[in-house]
């Protein structure tokens, strides 16, 4: 039985439609319309009107009850991620970069967004492992390109070297010989240690009756 169908309204009618329709069809059925002598035929009729008006109702119920509820679904799926992510930036501003991890681990596939990438890559710039830092910032980036915050963060990583302690956006390595600058840690050589070099072996060498630079 189509209860739609036997109350004359479609599938998608309201509350107040169905409740409408039942009173014109059940009206033409009352007993005073057959002088209290009801026919089997008439019986029957009003016995499905009553049915459908049933079965109308409960399929309203029950479709309000299931947009309810996934409607409530989808609120909390977009409402909790927001709350973690909170946490999640607590933890790291306070150095519980595990928890932080984890956290962020546990978030699904389908609900990492730029700020999941974001926070991710502070994750792993706290703990000095840029290169990571910056392909989680490229991403946070590239989905949110006006976000001030993302963009900042992709950019300072873009300057930091890798554990190699290459950074390939530079083109340089930022510790070690190759600066270009004087580094004490890393045992660079200047243009005036080179000079300096030079004249400490000119003059050993005019000691032992040599000349390397002739004009000194």
């Amino acid at each position: 039985m189509d209860p739609y169908r036997v109350l004359g309204i479609s599938s998608n009618a309201t509350e107040e439609e169905i409740k409408a329709a039942y009173r014109e069809r059940s009206r033409e059925y009352l007993p005073e319309n057959f002088n209290g002598q009801m026919p089997e035929d008439a019986l029957e009729k009003m016995k499905e009107i009553n049915a459908a008006y049933d079965e109308a109702m409960r399929r309203l119920k029950s479709s309000a009850a299931n947009n309810g509820a996934a409607q409530a679904q989808t609120e909390s799926a977009e409402s909790a991620p927001a709350a973690d992510y909170l946490q999640i930036r607590g933890d790291i501003n306070n150095n519980r970069l595990d928890n932080a991890d984890a956290a962020l681990d546990y978030v699904p596939e389908n609900q990492r967004g730029a700020e999941w990438y974001f926070l991710k890559g502070s994750v792993m710039y706290k703990r000095g492992w840029y290169s990571e830092a910056l392909r989680y910032f490229s991403t946070a980036h590239t989905m949110e390109p006006k976000n001030r915050e993302y963009k900042a963060a992709f950019d300072n990583a873009q300057r930091q070297p890798n554990q190699n302690g290459y950074n390939p956006y530079a083109g340089k390595y930022n510790n070690g010989p190759y600066t270009g600058n004087r580094n004490v840690n890393g045992g660079g050589c200047s243009a005036c240690d080179m000079c300096q070099g030079l004249i400490c072996a000119d003059c050993c060498c005019e000691c032992m009756g040599g000349d390397l630079i002739s004009c000194c």
